[in-house]
This record gives C-alpha cells, sequence and structure tokens, in this order.
C-alpha cells in the first residue's frame, strides 16, 4: 500500500464521489492505526466515542475558525473550559483554551512560564529573546512525559538546563529532591522557570504527591505544571481519586487530552490556566483591524490564530455521558487493569513491576531464566503476543518488560484473559523457543 501510495501522482481529473468512497473503503479503511480493538493495550490511544464523531463532523460542517469573536464556537469553548477549570478547582477568572494535544498544552504553559520568569530576571523575552547570558531551568520527574523536554528544546532554554528530579519506589516525584534541585540552582544564579509534575505518568500510572510539590513551589515561588494527559479524568470524576484535588487546586497550569481517556475523536487537548492574563502577555499580538474591547480572542493565548471548533466533540460526549457516564466507564478501564495486574501476580512466571491507574507493567520469570536472559525472552515474548493483541514493550528500574495500559471502555475479562493466556504461552516456549 506505502509503495502505491508513494508512486500515485496527483489526480488531474475528478471522480464521482461513490468511485472515491469505494477506493476508501478497499484501500484505507481495512488498514486502521488499531485503537478501537479491545486487544489494542499498548499506548493511550482510546477509541473514539460514537457521540463525539458525529459532534466531529457537525463541527467539520460548521467550519468556523474559533480565533475569536462573538458566534457559538467561541461560547461553547468558554464553556467547556471553565467546566474544566472549575473541576480542577480553579478559582473564578481562570481560563485556557483547547490545542492540539497535551504535548502543545505543554509548550503553551511552558512559554507562559518562562514569560514570567524571564520578566522576574529583567528580560523582556518577546522584544530580545534569550540572547544574553541568563541560565533558565525546568524540573521534570523521572518518569516526566518527553514533551516536557521537546518544549524546553524549542522554547530555547536548551535540554542541558532540564534538571531530572528523582523518584521515590512507588515512581512519584520526590519533593524534598526537588527543593533542593532549586535551592542549589537559585544559589549559582540560575532562574527556575517551571516544575513539571505528573497526574499520571505514560510508562507506569504514577501520580505525584500534588499537595507537597504545591508546598515547594509556594514556598520558593515557582510555576507549577501538571501534566495530566492521561491521569487528569480519573482525578476529576472519580471519588477515588479525589484527594489528589487540593494539590490540584494549587497549580498554575494543567496539560490533558480529552482525546485520551475522555474518549474524545484527535485532536483535543486543553490547557488549563490559574491566570489566563500571564498568557495573553506572553502570546497577544493583535493587529488593529482585530482588536475588540470585548472580551479577548483566544488567540491572544496561544500561537495559533486559525483554530478548529474542538470545544464541540466533548460539549457533546459531555452532555451525552456526564461526570457520572465518564466515571463508569473509566471505573470500567481500572477494573480491567486490576484483573490484569491480579492475575499477573498470581501467576508464579510472571512478575509485576508497576502498576498506577490503568497502567500494568509486567514480565515473564520464569524458573530456571538467568536475570541476564530475561530482556532477550521477553522482547521476544512481545513479538509473540503482538501478532494477536498489541502491548507495548517499556523499562522499569533498568529491566526490559511489557505495558498495558486499558483505556478502552470495550476491552472485556475475556479480552484481558487471551491476552494473558497469550503471554503465558509464548513464556512457557522458553528463551530459545520456536515462534508461535
Amino acid at each position: 500500500m506505502r509503495e502505491e501510495l508513494a508512486a500515485q501522482p496527483i489526480p488531474a481529473d475528478g471522480r464521482p464521489f461513490g468511485d472515491v468512497l469505494a477506493e476508501f473503503r478497499e484501500k484505507i479503511a481495512p488498514y486502521p492505526f488499531g485503537n478501537g480493538h479491545p486487544r489494542f493495550l499498548a499506548w493511550v490511544n482510546s477509541p473514539p466515542h460514537p457521540a463525539g464523531i458525529a459532534a466531529d463532523a457537525l463541527a467539520a460542517a460548521m467550519n468556523p475558525s474559533v480565533a475569536g469573536g462573538d458566534h457559538a464556537a467561541v461560547h461553547i469553548e468558554h464553556q467547556v473550559v471553565r467546566w474544566f477549570a472549575d473541576a480542577a478547582g480553579f478559582p473564578a477568572g481562570s481560563g485556557g483554551l483547547l490545542v492540539s494535544g497535551g504535548s502543545t498544552a505543554t509548550l503553551t504553559a511552558l512559554a507562559v512560564a518562562r514569560h514570567r520568569a524571564a520578566a522576574r530576571a529583567g528580560i523582556d523575552v518577546r522584544a530580545a529573546g534569550l540572547q544574553g547570558d541568563a541560565r533558565f531551568a525546568v524540573y521534570v520527574g523521572e518518569e516526566g512525559h518527553g514533551s516536557a523536554r521537546k518544549a524546553v528544546e524549542l522554547l530555547g532554554l536548551g535540554s542541558a538546563w532540564v534538571r531530572t528530579v528523582a523518584v521515590g519506589g512507588d515512581f512519584r516525584m520526590d519533593p524534598d529532591h526537588l527543593r533542593t534541585l532549586i535551592a542549589a540552582d537559585r544559589a549559582r544564579g540560575v532562574h527556575p522557570v517551571a516544575v513539571v509534575a505528573s497526574a499520571g505518568t505514560t510508562n507506569t500510572g504514577a501520580i505525584d504527591p500534588l499537595d507537597e510539590i504545591a508546598d515547594v513551589c509556594a514556598e520558593l515561588d515557582v510555576w507549577l505544571h501538571v501534566d495530566g494527559a492521561y491521569g487528569l479524568p480519573a482525578l476529576l470524576f472519580l471519588d477515588e481519586y479525589a484527594h489528589h484535588r487540593p494539590g490540584l487546586s494549587r497549580v498554575d497550569s494543567i496539560a490533558m487530552d480529552p482525546h485520551k481517556w475522555l474518549y474524545a475523536p484527535i485532536d483535543a487537548g486543553l490547557v488549563l490556566l490559574r491566570d489566563p492574563a500571564l498568557a495573553r502577555d506572553a502570546f497577544s499580538l493583535v493587529p488593529a483591524y482585530l482588536r475588540t474591547d470585548d472580551e479577548p480572542w483566544f488567540s491572544e493565548f496561544g500561537f495559533e490564530q486559525t483554530r478548529p471548533f474542538r470545544a464541540l466533540k466533548i460539549w457533546f460526549l459531555l452532555h451525552h455521558l456526564g461526570t457520572r457516564g465518564y466515571a463508569d466507564l473509566i471505573r470500567h478501564d481500572l477494573a480491567m487493569a486490576d484483573r490484569l495486574a491480579a492475575a499477573v501476580e498470581a501467576d508464579e512466571d510472571l512478575e509485576l513491576l508497576a502498576r498506577g491507574l490503568s497502567v500494568v507493567c509486567f514480565r515473564g520469570r520464569p524458573a530456571g531464566v538467568r536475570l541476564d536472559e530475561l530482556d532477550a525472552q521477553n522482547r521476544r515474548v512481545l513479538a509473540d503476543v503482538q501478532r494477536d493483541a498489541f502491548l507495548a514493550g517499556t523499562t522499569v528500574n533498568g529491566v526490559f518488560g511489557l505495558r498495558a495500559c486499558v483505556v478502552n471502555p470495550g476491552t472485556t475479562a475475556a479480552d484481558i484473559d487471551a491476552v494473558l493466556e497469550l503471554v503465558r504461552s509464548a513464556v512457557r516456549r522458553g528463551p530459545a523457543g520456536p515462534p508461535a
């Protein structure tokens, strides 16, 4: 298929729509990414809810640019942002905007934090850039997502100034180590830009101790950003995670992906900002023909000028499911992850490596296999399993293992049991066993 597409020239003459649709049905639809399958457990890519699919089509039909103005799409986005800001415990007057995903949400938040840190260092970063001798640092946990480092590089801060904060045995950021790193940097004349904490790390599902980290950031006056791209919905909608909300309500910015655990079609990212005026200071560049005395445009709070109607699918889904309906779907995913983790712990040939939210990391560890052979065996196990199910490979505490992440309400107990049997069969074949 790839070769055929690469060789096909741009069409000079059109064809009937039915013919194009037939080609789609024959050559494109049979080859999806696969995240709709109930045994797709590799990455945090949920299947889209049908209501979100319908809403996306309606948004495309309306086709507004949600840069600003006084039309329905703008007001729907304001409402959706306010709903999540309220759920996170942010104060009145907070805000945010919808973006393409968690990476862009984190980039947006850190751009605002950089602007604030530079101003405090006496630098107008918008006019002068980072051309001087000032040094700026960003603090990310060992389990933090790579998008934070990428954002630091794009913002011109330099990845050499990403400080890695240690995590404990539970994979959660160590607040004491964070305090030590910031204090040491300040003593050397380095300007802290932001701390990036996680509300559900991608690799292990760990939730950092947000309240304790907020204490450190308040004490040292450093911006606190939370990457909740994957895990935030559990914190917002499930009573079981309500104890994280006091810390969440104290942060300066949050990133979340409704296209992950809220089952919205891609793309749908969200950045929440405690003080949106700081984002306007960092981004607003309004020509005279767009300037307004009314409510500022969304385009003044981020990089995009032309912006799609992302809010409609989230608005539809929240009206259709409600927070209680979402809680039920997420609990289902958690229950399936619990089933997998419990079966791993009960199996003498398997070893649980990490468990957080709906993430389960584990590996085969049968008797008689040397420790230095286990990584190679588990790589072969992964290759065998991926013929019939999709797990990811990962590294936890320096060893290679298998990673499952359940974000599909269509995944059943039978699917979990079938995946487990595939893993067990592959493990039993041994390090040098033949492929299935």
